[in-house]
């Protein structure tokens, strides 16, 4: 697997609960190699629906690839408690060729993930 098949995702949170729920559901599902989890809070500023807003949340950090990455974020979608969740994508430039071998190892394509038994 070459760097640019690999991306990284943030991810926000509501509190690292909601966040460990997402990500062992995400890596039990093989849509995530990894998921690591700040527990410091972020905070967060952003507008929504027209008012500038701050919350404290928390920022996830997902290991996966592209061959996986719709089905990640539609799964992430349908688990997480935002109306708008953060998902941001980015490729990475480089990386160590194991680690990118075993996220590539851990992170399934196959259309039906309960289907490897």
């Amino acid at each position: 697997m070459n760097a640019d098949d690999a991306l990284l995702v943030f991810a926000t949170f509501p509190d690292a609960e909601k966040a460990r729920e997402v990500g062992r559901t995400l890596v039990s599902e093989r849509l995530a190699a990894c998921v690591n989890i700040l527990t410091a809070p972020v905070d967060s500023i952003y507008t929504w629906q027209g008012k500038i807003e701050a919350a404290s949340e928390t920022l996830a950090l997902l290991k996966t690839t592209r061959a996986v990455y719709r089905k990640l974020e539609a799964r992430l979608r349908a688990l997480h408690p935002y109306e708008v969740p953060e998902i941001i994508a980015l490729p990475l430039a480089a990386g160590l060729p194991a680690y990118l071998q075993w996220v590539a190892a851990n992170c399934d394509a196959a259309d039906d993930a309960q289907a490897r038994g």
